[in-house]
């Protein structure tokens, strides 16, 4: 399920951001582009990493596309940008700036 953009709410984007492994999830597709499940969460258990992608795909923030047996994610960007312009680059700022201080 992808919400349509007019059903992207700011509740949903900031409860999939406040976790630290979903903000490290999202800049890293936008760093990198669209990457697997599994390319994006080292380390972690299968159905962790599910639960991480479902809550970023019900809230918006990303697109999954099933190939093969793989699912691939990209950010919304552009739709979170309209949605919400300037929320996304902000979080993902202050985001980088945790990391880089720890």
């Amino acid at each position: 399920h992808h919400p349509g953009t007019d059903d992207i709410s700011l509740d949903g984007v900031l409860h999939a951001l406040a976790d630290p492994v979903r903000r490290s999830i999202v800049a890293t597709l936008i760093e990198e582009g669209e990457k697997n499940c599994a390319e994006t969460c080292d380390g972690l258990a299968p159905s962790t990493i599910s639960h991480h992608h479902r809550i970023l795909r019900e809230s918006g923030l990303i697109r999954s596309e099933k190939r093969g047996v793989a699912v691939f994610n990209s950010v919304r960007q552009a739709e979170i940008e309209t949605r919400f312009p300037g929320l996304l680059a902000a979080i993902l700022r202050q985001h980088r700036t945790s990391e880089d201080a720890s």
